[in-house]
């Protein structure tokens, strides 16, 4: 499978290796439905395992899922083996561990909506940028208050806030309109309905479940169930760019080291740049660029080279390329771009050997020493050791229960988060409104506010017989005729000199700062 710090991918001419060191400068498998994409994949997997290399991969089909079994050395298999001197061609299975959006076909896995961020999130629900705009805004809402947005519940709670509260939040951040609010909560409830609510919450997932060795070192396959999850192919896309930025951000520097930290399978490539904004763009890029540095490999599989925008396509600098039709205008311009993106072999034409490969056949170029890349070669992929083909329902629910990360995240946590504490508010702030108004009123000759004050502070409030004691009530008389009398004489002034208007604020003001006085005396 490797030798010295390679890995065997087939035979051309000459044994074609991938050599590990170089394996984090990325790499393209493209190629037509049915020529052997996810054959190559596997196979890759396979080496990076038994090199100590943990590897995580979407399964569109459920085919990559047989990687977890014993292969059987069927005729064509072993006839494919002997043509390119493998041997010995052993069958094994690889140790993995099975993930699902849903939970059905594997370990739970899931993330915060504070974790995915306002960008990707804008992205996942095909926002319009006045849309994402308000988004931002509710995320600065949740910081500045300390709300944490772990499911989707916190968020929606969080919109209603802030589309309550909009003409206040349009002052400080620009216009927060309520039209917005309520598009983005039209689109949580399409996710939250095409089950991407299962995503939010906690136990998110931990990076380092994914960076898992066995005990005699090879590297544990961690693969995503994605043939449920595709029928939602934004979702799909957003959380695996999800994960590589969580990895990115994570993962610590360490250059580019003999063998990778991880190697990353991004399948169904197309999915992501589809109608990418330019923004999302640079950050795929970015990522992209800089996460050899964290040793990780990132690999896209897609049918069409052209799937790939070239500023991230000129980033991959090891290639397989499958057969591809050449029927449309479009296919042939595919091809034109797929040939031109290796370096020439004068035994051949590149661009005629694309339209003409069999099944299980490729044009290989891999990156040398100083990373240049080999000049390309038609080349026979070797068989995989594992099982060609899904494993069975039965064996994957038995692999799942004994997985080293078996129980791990099964149960939801619910932890007290924006949901929870806006909840509080709104039942506090109804219980203090719904006690001001059962607050019975003052019976002293001032009146409104002022009695209210005077009331609770002279107990005018308690029933009638358990106010004051007879001592009291003689002090409380004299005190209040005192009180009118001179609240009187204020007023009949200040009514002279403003011509005779108590009731306004001058006069409220008065009345107010002189009470205040006598009270404190």
């Amino acid at each position: 499978m490797s030798a010295d710090g390679k890995l065997f991918v087939g035979k051309s001419t000459k044994p074609e290796y991938l050599t590990f060191k170089l394996a984090n400068r990325h790499g393209l498998i493209t190629g037509a439905t049915g020529t052997g994409k996810t054959v190559t994949l596997q196979i890759l997997a396979e080496g990076f395992s038994n090199a100590g290399v943990p590897v995580f991969a979407p399964d569109i089909k459920g085919d990559l899922s047989g990687i977890a079994a014993k292969g059987e050395a069927k005729d064509f298999l072993v006839k494919r083996a002997k043509e390119i001197d493998l041997d010995p061609y052993d069958n094994e299975a690889f140790p993995t561990l099975f993930w699902d959006l849903f939970g059905d076909q594997g370990t739970c896995i899931r993330t915060t909506v504070s974790e995915m961020g306002p960008l990707l999130l804008s992205r996942l629900l095909n926002l319009n940028d006045t849309q994402e705009g308000v988004l931002n805004i509710t995320f600065r809402v949740a910081d500045q208050e300390g709300l944490l947005l772990l499911d989707l519940k916190d968020l929606q709670a969080l919109l209603t806030r802030v589309g309550e509260t909009a003409e206040q939040l349009t002052l400080r951040y620009g216009n927060v309109s309520k039209t917005s609010v309520g598009a983005i909560q039209r689109a949580l409830l399409v996710l939250e309905t095409q089950g991407g609510a299962n995503f939010f919450g906690e136990p998110a997932l931990k990076v380092d479940d994914l960076m898992r060795t066995t005990r005699d070192g090879r590297g544990f396959i961690s693969i995503l169930a994605a043939d449920k999850l595709m029928q939602s192919p934004r979702l799909y896309a957003t959380f695996l760019l999800w994960l590589l930025s969580e990895l990115f951000e994570q993962l610590p520097e360490v250059g580019d080291p003999d063998v990778p930290k991880l190697v990353f399978f991004f399948d169904e490539a197309h999915l992501l740049f589809n109608d990418a904004p330019g923004a999302l763009l640079e950050k795929i890029e970015q990522v992209v660029r800089l996460i050899r540095s964290k040793g990780v490999g990132v690999y896209f599989v897609t049918q069409n080279p052209l799937d790939v925008p070239d500023r991230i396509s000129s980033q991959l600098g090891n290639r397989v390329q499958h057969a591809l039709r050449a029927y449309s205008p479009r296919e042939q311009k595919a091809v034109k771009a797929a040939a031109s993106t290796f370096r020439q072999n004068p035994a051949f034409n590149t661009e005629e050997a694309i339209t003409q490969l069999a099944v299980g056949e490729a044009l290989v170029s891999m990156l040398e020493d100083k990373g240049v890349p080999s000049m390309v070669e038609k080349t026979l992929i070797r068989p995989p050791s594992s099982r060609l083909g899904p494993i069975t329902a039965a064996e994957r629910k038995g692999l799942v229960q004994n997985s080293p990360v078996s129980g791990e995240y099964d149960t939801v946590e619910d932890r007290e988060s924006a949901y929870e504490i806006l909840q509080k508010r709104s039942k506090e702030s109804a219980a203090t409104v719904e006690e001001a108004k059962g607050e019975p009123g003052a019976d002293a000759p001032v009146g409104g506010s002022i009695g209210s004050i005077i009331g609770s502070i002279f107990g005018t409030n308690k029933k009638r017989g358990e106010r004051f004691t007879p001592g009291q009530r003689v002090a409380r008389e004299v005190t209040r005729t005192v009180t009118n009398r001179v609240a009187g004489q204020i007023a009949a002034s200040v009514g002279k000199s403003v011509g005779g208007s108590v009731g306004g604020s001058i006069g409220r003001a008065v009345v107010r700062g002189v009470l205040g006085s006598i009270l404190r005396s």
